[in-house]
Protein backbone atom coordinates (compact mmCIF):
# COMPACT_ATOMS: atom_id res chain seq x y z
CA UNK A 1 0.00 0.00 0.00
CA UNK A 2 1.18 3.51 -0.83
CA UNK A 3 -0.06 6.11 1.59
CA UNK A 4 0.38 9.85 1.96
CA UNK A 5 2.33 11.26 4.89
CA UNK A 6 -0.14 13.12 7.12
CA UNK A 7 0.86 16.65 8.02
CA UNK A 8 0.41 15.78 11.69
CA UNK A 9 2.99 12.99 11.33
CA UNK A 10 5.43 15.47 9.77
CA UNK A 11 4.87 17.83 12.68
CA UNK A 12 5.33 14.97 15.13
CA UNK A 13 8.74 14.16 13.64
CA UNK A 14 9.67 17.81 14.01
CA UNK A 15 8.65 17.60 17.66
CA UNK A 16 11.31 14.94 18.11
CA UNK A 17 13.85 17.23 16.48
CA UNK A 18 12.88 19.90 19.00
CA UNK A 19 13.78 17.36 21.69
CA UNK A 20 10.23 16.96 22.86
CA UNK A 21 8.23 13.77 23.11
CA UNK A 22 5.37 12.28 21.11
CA UNK A 23 3.96 8.79 20.61
CA UNK A 24 1.41 9.05 17.80
CA UNK A 25 0.22 11.30 14.99
CA UNK A 26 -2.39 12.82 17.26
CA UNK A 27 -1.45 16.00 19.10
CA UNK A 28 -0.75 15.76 22.79
CA UNK A 29 -3.77 16.48 24.95
CA UNK A 30 -2.23 16.87 28.36
CA UNK A 31 -4.02 19.14 30.80
CA UNK A 32 -0.94 21.36 31.10
CA UNK A 33 1.74 22.17 28.57
CA UNK A 34 5.40 21.90 29.52
CA UNK A 35 6.79 25.18 28.19
CA UNK A 36 10.24 26.63 28.60
CA UNK A 37 11.83 29.89 27.43
CA UNK A 38 14.27 29.84 24.50
CA UNK A 39 15.91 32.24 22.11
CA UNK A 40 15.34 30.25 18.90
CA UNK A 41 14.01 32.93 16.53
CA UNK A 42 12.20 32.28 13.26
CA UNK A 43 13.94 33.65 10.13
CA UNK A 44 11.63 33.71 7.10
CA UNK A 45 12.54 32.97 3.48
CA UNK A 46 10.65 33.63 0.24
CA UNK A 47 8.48 30.70 -0.87
CA UNK A 48 9.30 30.78 -4.59
CA UNK A 49 13.03 31.23 -4.01
CA UNK A 50 13.09 28.15 -1.80
CA UNK A 51 12.04 25.73 -4.57
CA UNK A 52 14.79 23.28 -5.59
CA UNK A 53 16.25 23.89 -9.05
CA UNK A 54 16.34 20.20 -9.98
CA UNK A 55 12.60 19.50 -9.59
CA UNK A 56 10.26 20.17 -12.51
CA UNK A 57 6.64 21.10 -11.84
CA UNK A 58 4.38 18.08 -12.40
CA UNK A 59 1.25 18.38 -14.55
CA UNK A 60 -1.76 16.11 -15.11
CA UNK A 61 -0.18 15.02 -18.42
CA UNK A 62 2.80 13.64 -16.51
CA UNK A 63 0.78 12.12 -13.69
CA UNK A 64 0.68 8.31 -13.61
CA UNK A 65 -2.05 8.32 -10.96
CA UNK A 66 -4.53 11.06 -11.78
CA UNK A 67 -7.41 11.59 -9.34
CA UNK A 68 -10.43 9.52 -10.40
CA UNK A 69 -13.87 11.09 -10.00
CA UNK A 70 -16.70 8.71 -9.00
CA UNK A 71 -19.55 11.22 -8.53
CA UNK A 72 -21.84 12.74 -11.15
CA UNK A 73 -22.35 15.75 -8.85
CA UNK A 74 -18.95 17.25 -9.70
CA UNK A 75 -16.95 18.33 -12.72
CA UNK A 76 -13.57 16.71 -13.37
CA UNK A 77 -11.04 17.76 -10.70
CA UNK A 78 -8.30 20.12 -11.84
CA UNK A 79 -5.20 21.46 -10.07
CA UNK A 80 -5.17 25.06 -8.91
CA UNK A 81 -2.80 27.12 -10.99
CA UNK A 82 0.34 29.01 -10.02
CA UNK A 83 1.00 30.79 -7.71
CA UNK A 84 -0.81 28.37 -5.37
CA UNK A 85 0.62 25.16 -6.82
CA UNK A 86 4.36 24.95 -7.40
CA UNK A 87 7.02 22.29 -7.81
CA UNK A 88 6.99 22.01 -4.02
CA UNK A 89 4.34 20.34 -1.87
CA UNK A 90 1.06 22.17 -1.27
CA UNK A 91 -0.90 20.09 1.20
CA UNK A 92 -3.66 20.03 3.84
CA UNK A 93 -6.03 22.63 2.28
CA UNK A 94 -8.75 24.51 4.16
CA UNK A 95 -11.15 26.74 2.20
CA UNK A 96 -13.28 29.34 3.96
CA UNK A 97 -17.03 29.14 3.41
CA UNK A 98 -17.13 32.14 1.09
CA UNK A 99 -14.68 30.39 -1.23
CA UNK A 100 -12.44 33.47 -1.29
CA UNK A 101 -9.63 32.47 1.09
CA UNK A 102 -7.58 29.27 0.99
CA UNK A 103 -5.18 28.05 3.67
CA UNK A 104 -2.71 25.25 3.09
CA UNK A 105 0.54 23.69 4.30
CA UNK A 106 3.64 24.10 2.14
CA UNK A 107 7.13 22.67 2.09
CA UNK A 108 9.46 23.27 -0.88
CA UNK A 109 11.13 19.86 -1.17
CA UNK A 110 9.56 16.59 -0.01
CA UNK A 111 12.98 14.90 -0.17
CA UNK A 112 14.27 17.01 2.70
CA UNK A 113 13.99 15.37 6.13
CA UNK A 114 11.33 17.02 8.23
CA UNK A 115 13.89 17.99 10.85
CA UNK A 116 15.50 20.23 8.25
CA UNK A 117 12.12 21.55 7.13
CA UNK A 118 11.72 22.93 10.63
CA UNK A 119 14.75 25.15 10.11
CA UNK A 120 14.25 26.14 6.47
CA UNK A 121 12.31 29.35 7.22
CA UNK A 122 9.62 28.58 4.64
CA UNK A 123 7.75 25.38 5.58
CA UNK A 124 4.42 26.09 7.27
CA UNK A 125 0.92 27.51 6.77
CA UNK A 126 0.08 29.83 3.86
CA UNK A 127 -2.94 31.87 2.85
CA UNK A 128 -4.10 32.79 -0.67
CA UNK A 129 -7.04 34.99 -1.66
CA UNK A 130 -9.17 34.73 -4.78
CA UNK A 131 -8.82 37.70 -7.12
CA UNK A 132 -11.22 39.15 -9.67
CA UNK A 133 -11.46 36.72 -12.57
CA UNK A 134 -10.94 33.65 -10.40
CA UNK A 135 -7.14 33.62 -10.12
CA UNK A 136 -5.44 33.31 -6.74
CA UNK A 137 -3.10 35.79 -5.10
CA UNK A 138 0.50 35.04 -4.23
CA UNK A 139 0.26 32.98 -1.04
CA UNK A 140 1.51 34.66 2.12
CA UNK A 141 3.05 32.91 5.11
CA UNK A 142 0.87 32.79 8.21
CA UNK A 143 3.27 33.44 11.07
CA UNK A 144 1.92 32.17 14.37
CA UNK A 145 5.06 32.23 16.47
CA UNK A 146 8.22 34.35 16.59
CA UNK A 147 10.26 31.31 17.58
CA UNK A 148 11.03 28.25 15.45
CA UNK A 149 8.01 25.97 15.11
CA UNK A 150 6.15 23.89 12.56
CA UNK A 151 2.42 24.54 12.27
CA UNK A 152 -0.28 22.80 10.24
CA UNK A 153 -3.65 20.98 10.26
CA UNK A 154 -5.64 24.23 10.18
CA UNK A 155 -9.32 24.61 11.05
CA UNK A 156 -10.93 28.08 10.88
CA UNK A 157 -14.37 29.37 11.77
CA UNK A 158 -15.38 32.96 12.44
CA UNK A 159 -12.18 34.66 13.65
CA UNK A 160 -10.72 31.61 15.39
CA UNK A 161 -8.05 29.28 14.05
CA UNK A 162 -7.21 25.89 15.51
CA UNK A 163 -3.87 24.46 14.44
CA UNK A 164 -1.46 21.71 15.46
CA UNK A 165 2.10 22.67 16.23
CA UNK A 166 5.46 21.35 17.31
CA UNK A 167 7.21 24.30 18.91
CA UNK A 168 10.09 25.01 21.17
CA UNK A 169 9.23 24.64 24.83
CA UNK A 170 6.14 22.43 24.46
CA UNK A 171 6.01 18.68 24.93
CA UNK A 172 4.99 16.80 21.80
CA UNK A 173 2.53 18.03 19.20
CA UNK A 174 -0.24 20.16 20.67
CA UNK A 175 -3.37 21.98 19.61
CA UNK A 176 -3.29 25.77 19.71
CA UNK A 177 -5.71 28.55 18.81
CA UNK A 178 -5.16 32.00 17.31
CA UNK A 179 -7.42 35.01 16.84
CA UNK A 180 -7.81 37.05 13.65
CA UNK A 181 -7.47 40.74 14.48
CA UNK A 182 -7.70 42.89 11.39
CA UNK A 183 -5.70 40.99 8.77
CA UNK A 184 -3.30 39.28 11.18
CA UNK A 185 -3.55 36.08 13.22
CA UNK A 186 -2.51 36.90 16.78
CA UNK A 187 -2.80 35.86 20.41
CA UNK A 188 -1.95 32.20 19.96
CA UNK A 189 -2.82 30.06 22.97
CA UNK A 190 -2.28 26.47 24.00
CA UNK A 191 -5.60 24.62 23.59
CA UNK A 192 -4.70 20.96 24.08
CA UNK A 193 -5.76 21.07 27.71
CA UNK A 194 -9.42 21.21 26.65
CA UNK A 195 -9.32 17.45 25.99
CA UNK A 196 -8.22 14.61 28.25
CA UNK A 197 -5.12 12.85 26.93
CA UNK A 198 -7.17 9.66 26.44
CA UNK A 199 -9.18 11.30 23.64
CA UNK A 200 -6.06 11.33 21.40
CA UNK A 201 -7.52 14.05 19.19
CA UNK A 202 -6.02 13.97 15.69
CA UNK A 203 -7.02 16.22 12.79
CA UNK A 204 -10.31 17.84 13.65
CA UNK A 205 -13.38 19.74 12.49
CA UNK A 206 -15.99 21.55 14.60
CA UNK A 207 -19.71 21.80 13.93
CA UNK A 208 -21.15 25.19 12.98
CA UNK A 209 -22.26 25.88 16.58
CA UNK A 210 -18.91 24.71 18.05
CA UNK A 211 -20.75 22.09 20.15
CA UNK A 212 -19.59 18.98 18.29
CA UNK A 213 -16.01 18.05 17.51
CA UNK A 214 -15.23 15.45 14.85
CA UNK A 215 -11.71 14.05 14.78
CA UNK A 216 -9.70 11.03 13.76
CA UNK A 217 -7.75 8.92 16.17
CA UNK A 218 -6.05 5.59 16.58
CA UNK A 219 -7.39 5.37 20.15
CA UNK A 220 -8.54 2.04 21.58
CA UNK A 221 -12.05 0.87 20.75
CA UNK A 222 -12.00 1.69 17.04
CA UNK A 223 -12.64 -0.52 14.03
CA UNK A 224 -9.53 0.30 12.02
CA UNK A 225 -6.12 1.91 12.05
CA UNK A 226 -7.70 5.35 12.33
CA UNK A 227 -11.37 5.92 13.11
CA UNK A 228 -13.55 9.03 13.12
CA UNK A 229 -14.97 10.00 16.50
CA UNK A 230 -17.28 12.74 17.77
CA UNK A 231 -17.36 14.43 21.16
CA UNK A 232 -20.02 16.89 22.32
CA UNK A 233 -19.66 19.97 24.49
CA UNK A 234 -21.97 19.77 27.52
CA UNK A 235 -21.83 22.34 30.31
CA UNK A 236 -18.43 23.48 29.14
CA UNK A 237 -16.85 20.01 29.04
CA UNK A 238 -16.16 17.74 26.09
CA UNK A 239 -17.86 14.39 26.69
CA UNK A 240 -16.43 10.90 26.14
CA UNK A 241 -15.93 10.47 22.36
CA UNK A 242 -18.31 8.25 20.40
CA UNK A 243 -17.10 6.10 17.54
CA UNK A 244 -19.05 6.86 14.34
CA UNK A 245 -19.29 3.21 13.39
CA UNK A 246 -21.38 3.79 10.28
CA UNK A 247 -18.50 5.54 8.50
CA UNK A 248 -15.51 3.64 9.90
CA UNK A 249 -13.82 0.59 8.43
CA UNK A 250 -10.76 -1.57 9.04
CA UNK A 251 -8.71 0.91 7.00
CA UNK A 252 -7.56 4.46 7.74
CA UNK A 253 -10.66 6.64 8.17
CA UNK A 254 -9.84 10.23 9.05
CA UNK A 255 -9.32 13.89 8.12
CA UNK A 256 -13.02 14.71 8.67
CA UNK A 257 -14.95 17.67 7.30
CA UNK A 258 -18.50 18.29 8.57
CA UNK A 259 -20.83 20.46 6.48
CA UNK A 260 -22.29 23.61 8.10
CA UNK A 261 -25.75 22.02 8.30
CA UNK A 262 -24.25 18.91 9.95
CA UNK A 263 -25.71 16.56 7.36
CA UNK A 264 -22.61 15.63 5.36
CA UNK A 265 -19.42 14.08 6.71
CA UNK A 266 -16.50 14.05 4.28
CA UNK A 267 -13.34 12.13 5.07
CA UNK A 268 -10.40 10.06 3.82
CA UNK A 269 -10.28 6.29 3.57
CA UNK A 270 -7.65 4.04 2.03
CA UNK A 271 -9.11 2.66 -1.22
CA UNK A 272 -7.21 0.23 -3.44
CA UNK A 273 -3.98 1.13 -1.68
CA UNK A 274 -4.11 4.94 -1.79
CA UNK A 275 -6.07 7.71 -0.02
CA UNK A 276 -9.53 8.52 -1.36
CA UNK A 277 -12.30 10.99 -0.50
CA UNK A 278 -15.59 9.60 0.79
CA UNK A 279 -18.85 11.22 1.89
CA UNK A 280 -21.59 10.06 4.26
CA UNK A 281 -25.00 11.74 4.45
CA UNK A 282 -27.12 11.95 7.58
CA UNK A 283 -30.80 10.97 7.34
CA UNK A 284 -33.15 10.77 10.31
CA UNK A 285 -30.24 11.35 12.62
CA UNK A 286 -28.19 8.43 11.28
CA UNK A 287 -25.09 8.45 9.09
CA UNK A 288 -25.51 6.55 5.83
CA UNK A 289 -23.13 4.22 4.03
CA UNK A 290 -20.14 6.23 2.79
CA UNK A 291 -19.92 6.83 -0.96
CA UNK A 292 -16.69 7.15 -2.89
CA UNK A 293 -16.24 10.63 -4.43
CA UNK A 294 -12.60 10.86 -5.60
CA UNK A 295 -9.94 8.16 -5.49
CA UNK A 296 -6.21 7.76 -6.21
CA UNK A 297 -4.05 9.90 -3.94
CA UNK A 298 -6.92 12.26 -3.08
CA UNK A 299 -6.93 13.51 0.49
CA UNK A 300 -8.07 15.98 3.15
CA UNK A 301 -11.36 17.24 1.66
CA UNK A 302 -12.60 20.76 2.37
CA UNK A 303 -15.64 22.50 0.85
CA UNK A 304 -16.97 26.03 0.45
CA UNK A 305 -20.59 27.03 0.96
CA UNK A 306 -21.42 26.30 -2.70
CA UNK A 307 -20.28 22.70 -2.26
CA UNK A 308 -17.13 23.05 -4.36
CA UNK A 309 -14.57 20.47 -3.30
CA UNK A 310 -10.88 21.11 -2.62
CA UNK A 311 -8.42 18.33 -1.80
CA UNK A 312 -4.73 17.50 -1.93
CA UNK A 313 -3.29 15.21 -4.59
CA UNK A 314 0.14 13.63 -4.20
CA UNK A 315 2.23 12.78 -7.26
CA UNK A 316 4.03 9.45 -7.06
CA UNK A 317 6.47 7.70 -9.35
CA UNK A 318 8.02 4.30 -8.60
CA UNK A 319 6.50 4.44 -5.10
CA UNK A 320 8.32 7.71 -4.40
CA UNK A 321 6.45 10.95 -3.71
CA UNK A 322 7.45 13.73 -6.13
CA UNK A 323 5.33 16.66 -4.98
CA UNK A 324 1.75 17.59 -4.02
CA UNK A 325 -0.89 20.00 -5.37
CA UNK A 326 -4.23 21.38 -4.28
CA UNK A 327 -7.04 20.20 -6.59
CA UNK A 328 -10.50 21.66 -7.14
CA UNK A 329 -13.72 19.95 -8.26
CA UNK A 330 -16.59 22.34 -9.01
CA UNK A 331 -20.09 21.37 -7.94
CA UNK A 332 -22.45 21.07 -10.91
Amino acid sequence: MINKTPVLCIILTVAAVLMVTGVSCAPSASTTADRTTTGSQLVLRERMQSLPADIVKMSPDQDMYLPVLHSAEYYTPIPLQWPVNTAGAEDSPFILQDGQTLYFFFTPDVRVPVGQQLLDGVTGIYQAKKLDGGAWSEPARVVLNEEISLDGAVFIRDNVMWFASARVGYTGVNWFTAELIGEKWQNWKYAGGQFPASYEVGELHFSADWNELYFHSGRAGGKGRYDIWVTRLVNGRWQEPENIQAVNSEEYDGWPYISPDGNELWFNRTYMGTPAVFRSKKANGQWGTPELIVSQFAGEPTLDAAGNLYFVHHYYRDNVMIEADIYYAARK
